[in-house]
């Protein structure tokens, strides 16, 4: 990085545009292997637009592929899918077949982390086919590796063994270190499928040492996890512990949302097994948000598969509709006037039923994109075909939680539970709707909303305590009307801070509005430090609303990850 900055500094004096872009992205990959991804990205968009002014397709399309594999590391497989395809029009454009199959590879990857495993295969395949007639080792072996475990996911363990071992033997052949461990990575995942942790565990600390040789960040922090389960399942608790920390500090570290994910979900079965029954629902609740955030593509599907048939219905239609007036015309010249009068009222109603028909479909299309997407941002995807995320500095953020929700479910039937929570989810959303405040999305019993976007505003942190207030005291009459049915009653914690957030839409089949930020994170921290009927502030809320409303003061209180937080009980208006 030192080399690369003096060298920058030198061609950037001297004008060298092209040798000024070219460090660039050796500046982004310093930091990418550093695990700085956001930095990574800032060297990378910089080289990018030098190199679309300078007009250099091919760099640009290598450049492609150096975003999306960032993309991947942070766990943004939507983002970098897109970017893949972006690499993939260059490379035809350019008849680049070589590095076109790079693109399809990653594109296979992007399949593969979404869970589209015939796809990936398929990708995969197409990448595999001009590395080995180019005789390149390297992505030979990378791409066996990639369909041997599409293979263990599709549970052909026989495929699966046969593609890791080959690709182990490359590796060893060319003493490629990477993809010997991501072998041996591979061929512990299948041990550990069928149960033989013992061969698992081998194969994890040997490709561990490896990893460790090469500073790989991502992958060594998604083996530790591994590791750990391997160990759980062994009983080797403190081992677990002990790896699952390795795992834990190394995922912090470079702020990456897969190895994140992957150490919530083996790491709940310890907390499980050693009576910590709350902390393992808390790890519980945090893998499936950060698997939602990666993988929450349901919505955005019925979107564009509603998008896709409006289209479709729309072509079909106009084209009917021409083909109708042609026959009717041909039918006016044929026969009488009178006919030919008749004829033209015909086609009139065609006409009208088929606009109408159109006029439909478009209605559906619009209902279902304003039920998913704020009215702003819907309207600039169905001008531009997307949406920019935006940063926001003052957002309201609350989350709500049902206290010992996990207990009294197990109490009711699937059927009660599901509609108790329909019930108190759709009061929530009526009364936001009220304050002007946006429904971010719903995780298991947890409620997430903003206020201050995506339009800004200066109420939003008054909006959402408001709401927050009203959330509270319907949940206790409707607890008074449940007891006195002698039914179940689910108490709520509330938390609210306020800060800035990026908001954007994210999905790769279907569209999701989300946010992001400390802002986010420190909001789940207020509601997880909230006492049950309480609703919990951080001191930069309080500041905004403490003309508005008596607040009782807790002090500084730990919250998880982020150390002391002042908090305050809303208690009244004044």
């Amino acid at each position: 990085l030192t080399y690369h900055n003096l060298a920058y500094n030198i061609f950037e004096k001297n004008g060298d545009k092209e040798n000024v872009a070219k460090v660039l992205c050796y500046i982004g990959q310093d930091y990418a292997d550093g695990g700085n991804y956001p930095q990574a990205l800032v060297y990378f968009e910089k080289a990018l637009k030098l190199y679309k002014a300078i007009g250099d397709e091919e760099r640009i399309g290598s450049l492609y592929l150096l975003f999306g594999w960032v993309y991947v590391q942070q766990g943004n497989y939507y983002q970098s899918s897109k970017i893949n395809e972006e690499a993939i029009k260059t490379f035809e454009k350019l008849g680049d077949s070589y590095s076109l199959a790079f693109a399809t590879s990653n594109i296979g990857d992007d399949m593969y982390n979404l869970g589209n495993y015939a796809e990936a295969i398929a990708y995969y395949k197409k990448g595999l086919f001009e590395f080995e007639k180019k005789h390149d080792k390297i992505n030979t072996c990378d791409t066996y590796y990639d369909l041997g475990n599409c293979m263990l996911q599709l549970k052909d363990y026989a495929a699966a063994i046969k593609f890791q071992l080959k690709s182990l033997e490359i590796a060893s052949q060319t003493g490629y270190t990477f993809g010997s461990a991501m072998a041996n990575f591979g061929i512990g995942n299948l041990y550990e499928k069928q149960g033989d942790y013992i061969e698992a565990l081998n194969n994890y600390l040997l490709a561990i040492q490896q990893f460790k040789q090469i500073s790989n960040k991502v992958e060594l922090a998604s083996l530790y996890s591994q590791t750990a389960g391997c160990y759980v399942n062994l009983n080797q608790l403190d081992k677990a512990k002990e790896y699952f920390q390795y795992a834990f500090d190394l995922a912090k570290q470079i702020d990456s949302k897969r190895p994140m994910r992957d150490y919530y979900q083996r790491v709940e079965k310890l907390d499980s097994i050693t009576g910590n029954w709350h902390q393992a629902y808390l790890s519980h609740k945090e893998f499936n948000r950060l698997n939602n955030s990666i993988l929450d593509f349901e919505i955005a599907s019925k979107l564009t598969a509603s998008q896709l048939k409006y289209e479709e219905e729309k072509s079909n239609l106009i084209e009917k509709t021409e083909q109708d007036k042609k026959d009717l015309q041909q039918r006016i010249v044929r026969n009488a006037i009178g006919v030919g009068l008749l004829g033209a009222l015909v086609f009139s109603i065609v006409v009208y039923r088929q606009r109408n028909k159109i006029s439909k479909a478009r209605k559906r299309s619009d209902e279902l994109l304003l039920n998913i997407l704020p009215e702003e941002v819907a309207e600039e995807l169905k001008a531009k075909g997307s949406a920019d995320a935006k940063q926001f500095d003052d957002v309201t953020v609350m989350f709500t939680d049902f206290k010992g929700f996990t207990q009294i479910s197990e109490k009711l039937s699937p059927t009660e539970l599901v509609n108790e929570i329909h019930d108190c989810f759709k009061a929530f959303d009526e009364i936001i709707s009220k304050h002007n405040i946006e429904k971010i999305k719903t995780i298991g019993d947890s409620y997430m909303c903003a206020g201050g976007l995506p339009v800004m505003n200066r109420t939003n942190a008054m909006d959402v305590v408001s709401a927050a207030v009203e959330i509270n005291n319907f949940m206790q009459q409707h607890s008074i009307v449940r007891k006195s049915e002698g039914k179940e009653v689910f108490e709520i914690r509330i938390g609210i801070h306020t800060g800035p957030v990026v908001a954007g839409i994210v999905g790769v089949k279907k569209f999701a509005y989300d946010i992001w930020g400390d802002t986010v994170n420190i909001a789940s921290r207020m509601e997880s430090s909230s006492e049950a009927g309480k609703v919990n502030i951080s001191g930069s809320t309080y500041n905004l609303v403490k003309e508005k409303y008596n607040c009782l003061y807790r002090g500084k209180i730990e919250a998880k990850n982020k150390g002391e937080i002042d908090m305050y009980f809303v208690e009244a208006k004044t």
